[in-house]
């Protein structure tokens, strides 16, 4: 199997998902305050972790509730240290017209700010303008990535990157462009995912630097499997992948989560993504992976009202939570994490 289309790719990944139970909340590290349920109950993971004695040192995740560019720019700041070299800002350019992909003038504002910077994509893997390097350029067109170098990592080829004590990858095909650079920005936009339940910035490298043709099967389970895989393996893979990816690049690697028109459908789902219901939430900025999209979903369970209730939906009913404890089995980083206000 070598692509999918748009539609079936969706539709797939609906029906799977009927045949999941939920992974309930229970499955949520505490962080910030304790995640809470849907009905908005602390969970007992967080109150027992609550109660433990506190880890000697929690991960730095900085916050604000503003979203533009200055306040995206002094998120960066505070993570930035390590950014060195030839920089790569990994980013979900979205199919052609979506409605939900970041502001391009935020993000040209922000790319200003790293001098030299490339914002890197990679081909997909379902039927989609976006599948060949030329529609893929002729996409970036269409949604105003044209302020900027764009470089389509796997346009000659793949790279193998190894994952080390990986759940079920050994290694994972990259687009070979992703080796010539030595730090990754990680810009997120934070939303839910037709297949992850969420797509935060495990995603975005797991599945956005892997390549079209190679990559991007092995973390869908397609290259062993023969199909598109869902639930806690699918998790599981994309924490091979991501593994892979930060591993490489180590320090010179940082995050940011855009909570923004919050879709229970990724980016890849363009105009037929179903439009947000619960309201935009602010930016985190951390240098740790697995704190950062911890508090990312922390933040969506805490929400005050019952319009959080669709996208956790969606998280749990794909077992997304199992991202989060996937990474921390791998060592990638830390559940318990200090929320730090930047205004």
């Amino acid at each position: 199997m070598n692509g999918i289309s748009r539609r079936d790719f969706m539709k797939t990944a609906g029906m799977a998902a009927l045949g999941l139970s939920f992974a309930g909340i229970s499955g949520l590290a505490a962080g910030c305050g304790g995640a809470k349920a849907a009905d908005g109950k602390t969970t007992a993971a967080a109150k027992a972790a609550a109660s433990g004695p506190e880890s000697a040192e929690k991960a730095k995740v900085y916050f604000t509730d503003k979203i533009d560019a200055e306040h995206l720019i002094r998120l960066y700041q505070k993570v930035n240290a390590e950014i060195q070299g030839k920089v790569a800002v990994k980013l979900h350019t979205g199919e052609p017209h979506g409605p939900n992909i970041l502001p391009r003038d935020m993000v040209r504002d922000f790319m200003a700010q790293i001098p030299g910077a490339t914002i890197i994509e990679a081909n997909v893997a379902y039927g989609s303008p976006r599948a060949s390097t030329e529609g893929h350029r002729e996409t970036l067109e269409t949604n105003g990535w044209t302020f900027c170098p764009v470089d389509i990592i796997d346009a000659e080829g793949d790279v193998n990157l190894p994952v080390k004590n990986g759940f079920h990858l050994k290694e994972v095909a990259m687009g070979a462009h992703l080796v010539n650079y030595d730090s990754l920005v990680v810009l997120t936009h934070f939303k839910g995912h037709a297949m992850g339940g969420f797509g935060g910035s495990l995603k975005n490298i797991a599945i956005g630097c892997a390549s079209g043709k190679t990559g991007k099967l092995q973390v869908h389970g397609v290259a062993d499997y023969g199909e598109w895989v869902m639930g806690e393996l699918f998790m599981e893979l994309m924490a091979d992948s991501g593994k892979a990816t930060c591993d490489h690049f180590g320090k010179h690697i940082t995050f940011l989560n855009v909570l923004r028109r919050m879709s229970v459908d990724c980016d890849c789902a363009g105009t037929g993504a179903a439009e947000p219901v619960i309201p935009d939430l602010g930016m985190m900025a951390s240098t740790d992976i697995l704190a950062i999209d911890q508090a990312s979903v922390d933040m969506v369970y805490n929400f005050g009202d019952a319009r959080k209730d669709d996208l956790i939906e969606r998280i749990e009913s794909r077992k997304g939570l199992r991202q989060l404890s996937a990474m921390k089995e791998l060592g990638m980083g830390s559940d318990a994490y200090e929320l730090i206000s930047v205004n």
